[in-house]
């Protein structure tokens, strides 16, 4: 059920998402596809974790349902932190590249005070050293919906190799840190979608090779 309504609130999300500014003949008309070539992770569990691409080929949602960090009381020993590495095969038209210029990624918090929460998130292409790394602190007391935008400036995007199939790998991570919180409570993150919003919104850009 709940990947169905993430599926349905795709048409709407995908039209109301402002991509960052692009010129039109820069994106490929051909459409874009993405298969997921392996996913691993305590925070993307087989079977919790979809990719989905817009129908402009300007951006992908990443939907997770069972991603949630947690520390303090009732937490197991490994709950403090929670990851996610998608190995992920962009199926880009012939003489263009990309790399991600912009993500968001959202959930909901609860932090008590003197709790820490950390989100993260880096991405590299196969082979290469360079990595695109954001990172967010967030200090208790916290109980919201939290969302993140993370911007790179296109002279510092990192660029898929021209004519070579290289996966992307996007691993990101959540972080809580119980600290000077009252032991007898419970702080958690949380990253997924809730009431039909999908939470993490991936900017392609774009350049012809």
């Amino acid at each position: 059920m709940r990947k169905a309504t993430a599926a349905a609130a795709l048409a709407v999300l995908f039209t109301l998402s402002s991509a960052p500014a692009q010129a039109a003949e820069s994106i490929p008309s051909e459409r874009v596809t993405i298969d997921v070539v392996t996913v691993n992770g305590s925070g993307c569990k087989q079977g919790t974790a979809e990719v989905i691409v817009s129908p402009d080929n300007t951006s992908f949602w990443v939907i997770y349902s069972d991603y949630l960090a947690q520390a303090g009381k009732g937490a197991g020993a490994t709950d403090f932190r929670k990851n996610c590495q998608l190995t992920l095969q962009v199926n880009t038209p012939q003489g263009f590249t990309y790399g991600i210029a912009e993500a968001t990624y959202a959930g909901f918090g609860h932090l008590e005070r003197g709790a820490i929460g950390y989100q993260s998130v880096n991405y590299y292409f196969q082979g290469q050293s360079a990595t695109t790394t954001w990172k967010h602190t967030f200090n208790g007391p916290f109980d919201d919906n939290w969302s993140i935008t993370h911007r790179t400036e296109f002279s510092e995007i990192v660029w898929a190799p021209c004519g070579e199939k290289r996966n992307l790998n996007v691993n990101s991570a959540l972080r809580v840190d119980k600290s000077s919180s009252d032991a007898n409570t419970n702080s958690f993150m949380t990253m997924d979608y809730q009431r039909g919003e999908v939470r993490t919104l991936h900017h392609f850009s774009w350049k012809r090779c």
